[in-house]
């Protein structure tokens, strides 16, 4: 039983298909200048203390948040022991998660920072021959 795109021997025959061109051609990176940025900048060190200093003050607030956003209460009962309460407050303890969120973005830019401020250049890497 034949089908419309079958062929004898199985294979069927493309006639609008192009041969695939393959381009060798390659552009050079330019040397960086002198006004380049490069990885070794030891002024990012300045930004990675900043935000060492920023988390320090953001911790503590979080902190302070968390503490605001938890209240518990105690009512006396006769006879019985004083029957405990907490209450959350979903604010406070929202704002203390975000104020944590932040400084833990900040504390891994800078890391990041610190390792672009200390790094220094590597050697310029060999061509490698065409085989």
């Amino acid at each position: 039983m034949r089908r419309d795109g079958d062929h004898r021997g199985g294979r069927e025959k493309l006639t609008d298909v192009t041969a695939a061109t393959v381009e060798t051609e390659t552009v050079p990176e330019p040397e960086p200048g002198p006004d380049t940025p490069t990885l070794h900048q030891p002024k990012r060190a300045l930004i990675a203390i900043g935000e060492v200093v920023l988390i320090a003050l953001l911790v503590p607030a979080a902190v302070w948040c968390w503490n605001r956003g938890v209240l518990h209460y105690s009512y006396p009962v006769p006879d019985h022991p004083p029957l405990e309460s907490t209450r959350f407050k979903g604010n406070w303890i929202g704002a203390s998660v975000a104020l944590v969120t932040i400084a833990g973005v900040l504390l891994l830019d800078a890391l990041r920072q610190t390792v672009l401020a200390v790094r220094t250049r590597g050697r310029k890497q060999v061509d490698e021959p065409d085989v």
